[in-house]
């Protein structure tokens, strides 16, 4: 059972379905609403818990009734709570989703509680995070207190996994302490401060990056699968073939599917097969919570997928 520290965020996401984007000043009728916990760091730990993993999760709250959501969520994952901070007057972080008929998204987020996660949270947690073979962060909190937790959990012999959404052009400090950056494409382009339509191909984005510090890069492809940058080797591996139905959470699933299988000692090429299977089983589901695989969940899936 691999011992995952995961320092990250939690977000309601509130998500209807729509026909299309709507245009400027239209007001579009959508269906199919859905309020339901998320944020990358939180989803990223139930995932990983409900995969097998002995998971700790630092995250900051609000004193809202989403917080209380939250905290029910996590003792019924069986999350610990005791890394769970909650700032009074402060709201906990939300995000709006749109989804059109392809299963694609738009996000808009307001980080609330998140902001409120330092650097010292991070080294108050020196002993958990000693005692963990991953540690695993991402961009909804400050950057300096993502650096924080990759940096403590370099120094202390893990793994660091850092999934850099939402993206931002990063210092090169940021990624030195980074064993595995995912990002997507249009988060690799925006990291290395490129337009998100820059017409760069993934592998020479990803060697930017491993120029930058990173140790190894995989970026996500969606539909065309994985893409894997080691050295001077580039591995792509498949996608699954599926109708995508909601696309919210499946890079948090792979993200923690990921952790997950290095923290069992996988090569890097089996643990992103196996991520790639638990994004797209993800995929299939409305809502990020419900579509978070077990292990039970993704054998089946290995039998019709």
């Amino acid at each position: 059972m691999p011992k995952i520290f995961v320092v990250g965020s939690y977000n309601t996401g509130l998500t209807i379905r729509v026909p299309r984007m709507p245009v400027l000043g239209e007001s579009l009728a959508g269906d199919s609403f859905d309020m339901g916990p998320g944020g990358k760091g939180s989803n990223q730990a139930i995932g990983a818990a409900r995969l097998g993993a002995d998971v700790r999760l630092l995250v900051c709250l609000g004193d809202d009734i989403f917080a209380e959501n939250a905290l029910q969520l996590y003792r019924r994952e069986g999350i610990d709570i005791e890394l769970v901070h909650q700032f009074a007057g402060a709201s906990s972080g939300i995000g709006f989703v749109n989804i059109v008929p392809s299963g694609e998204n738009w996000i808009t987020v307001d980080l609330g509680a998140n902001l409120l996660m330092t650097p010292q949270h991070v080294r108050d947690c020196a002993a958990e995070i000693s005692d963990c073979d991953i540690v695993m962060t991402q961009l909804e909190i400050p950057p300096e207190t993502a650096a924080a937790a990759l940096r403590l959990g370099k120094e202390n012999g893990a793994i660091t996994m850092l999934n850099p959404a939402p993206a931002q052009p990063i210092e090169k400090e940021y990624l030195a302490d980074v064993d595995i950056l995912t990002p997507n494409a249009s988060e690799a382009r925006i990291l290395l401060g490129l337009p998100p339509e820059d017409p760069s191909p993934p592998h020479e984005l990803a060697r930017r990056l491993l120029g930058m510090g990173a140790g190894r890069v995989v970026v996500t492809l969606g539909e065309d699968g994985a893409l894997i940058v080691d050295g001077e080797e580039t591995t792509r591996v498949p996608a699954i073939s599926i109708r995508a139905v909601d696309v919210t959470g499946a890079g948090d699933s792979f993200n923690a599917a990921l952790a997950v299988s290095l923290g069992e000692g996988l090569s890097l090429k089996e643990s992103v097969q196996f991520a790639v299977r638990a994004g797209a089983f993800t995929a299939l589901h409305l809502g990020v919570i419900d579509g978070l695989p077990t292990r039970a969940d993704l054998e089946d899936f290995e039998l019709v997928g």
